[in-house]
């Protein structure tokens, strides 16, 4: 993982560049998608981690839904996220 925030940034860029190669091209297959798809969240998590390490910050994708979900499932998660943040905050009030 990164230590810098401009190295974890330019890593989640490389990513994304090789995520939108990947769905483009009409001969990557399923696996090699995924692998991109992966990529991209690994390279997310890093740049997350390394924020937060280095500033406090909270992760700038946490309300980012997945298409995928129903609008239930996303309000279940953001209730769950707002309900941690609130705990850590109680926890650590300088942060």
């Amino acid at each position: 993982m990164a230590k810098k925030t401009k190295t974890a940034l330019k890593e989640l860029i490389k990513a994304l560049e090789k995520h939108v190669e990947v769905l483009e091209d009409p001969k990557s297959n399923r696996g090699k998608r995924d692998r991109a798809t992966a990529q991209v969240h690994a390279a997310a998590i890093g740049y997350a981690s390394v924020l937060h390490s280095r500033t406090g910050s909270e992760s700038p994708f946490l309300d980012i839904p997945d298409p995928g979900l129903d609008a239930d499932t996303v309000a279940s998660l953001k209730a769950e996220k707002d309900a941690l943040i609130a705990r850590h905050k109680a926890k650590h009030p300088e942060k």
